[in-house]
């Protein structure tokens, strides 16, 4: 296993120690460097988020075509309640049939895996004095790095230190702050979803707000209880990834949000109190729930209409 992930660990090292040689120029090469080393990570953080937006694209597309054939899925259960087998057939039609897939939510968590798992084993190769990547290479400047690298501290804590590994009170105290700050940002991240985020008529029952809400309680608690296991290095990349992720989704909400979601049903509400729609479309529009593919309407611009509003001509009086 190993030799397979040998690529990733060198570039998952090459591009922390980039970046640290980087910051260099801008702080100073032989100072700061704890400072260096902590910034390095959340700069792979932002160039790996940066990478992943085609896949976040992906997810928003995905989840809501699922939201659309939310009325076709519980006409699936209710047909098939008593036999699970042809359930699951006639829904993976009808996910083959419309191009989507329950999975592709799942799509930037899972191709963070990799660099997440690589992470990890370069910074706990950094703590048992075991080099992985760049850091590896016999020259001067990977034995300098790696050296560089394992004096590195945040808040007083070495980024390599893990809780459990740790005896010092200030690791102690560092990583479970950032435990609980990894958490609490997939807590929120994940119910600013639930709230602003998904059609009211999708509550209930239905498949996709019982899969939402396992997420909502179940990931925090993972994520508390796998972090004493995690480097110092390692929370920080996971607790930055997590704000980026909140922000990304606060504005595709607030910009482009889900018909029938309480978001959207706030855009259109302060669009037509500015006379950019067409108030007697507002009902029709904002309760049209998950069974329907309408989209905001860019400014200016009537709901599913390529014409603008054009003000009415009074009828001469006779």
């Amino acid at each position: 296993m190993s030799t397979i992930l040998n690529p990733l660990y060198f570039a998952v090292s090459w591009v922390i120690v980039t970046l640290h040689n980087t910051l260099g120029y801008l702080v100073g090469k032989t100072s700061h460097e704890s400072l260096k080393w902590s910034l390095a990570i959340i700069g792979l953080v932002v160039l790996i988020r940066i990478i992943l937006i085609p896949l976040f694209v992906k997810q928003i597309k995905s989840q809501r075509a699922l939201t659309v054939l939310q009325p076709k899925m519980k006409e699936i259960q209710k047909r098939y309640k008593d036999d699970r087998q042809k359930q699951s057939e006639e829904m993976m039609k009808l996910y083959k049939e419309h191009k989507t897939n329950p999975l592709s939510s799942c799509l930037p968590i899972l191709a963070q895996a990799p660099i997440f798992f690589s992470l990890f084993t370069v910074l706990n190769g950094i703590a048992h004095n075991h080099p992985h990547g760049v850091f590896k290479g016999g020259d001067g400047l990977g034995t300098a790095a790696f050296k560089s690298a394992q004096q590195a501290k945040f808040f007083g804590a070495s980024l390599s230190d893990t809780f459990l590994s740790s005896h010092v009170t200030t690791t102690k105290l560092v990583t479970i702050a950032l435990i609980i700050f990894m958490s609490a940002t997939t807590f929120t991240t994940q119910r600013q979803l639930m709230v602003k985020g998904m059609p009211k008529s999708t509550g209930g029952n239905d498949m996709m707000a019982q899969q939402q809400k396992i997420m909502l309680y179940v990931f925090p608690v993972i994520f508390a209880v796998s972090g004493v296991n995690f480097p110092v290095g390692v929370l920080i990349y996971w607790g930055t990834t997590n704000l980026w992720t909140f922000g990304q989704q606060f504005y595709v909400i607030k910009r482009n949000p889900t018909p029938g979601s309480p978001a959207y049903i706030e855009l259109m509400e302060k669009r037509a109190k500015k006379g950019i729609i067409d108030p007697t479309t507002l009902d029709n529009s904002t309760n049209s729930g998950a069974g329907t593919t309408l989209e905001a309407p860019d400014e200016g611009k009537l709901p599913n209409s390529n014409q603008r509003k054009q003000p009415k001509k009074k009828k001469p009086k006779k």
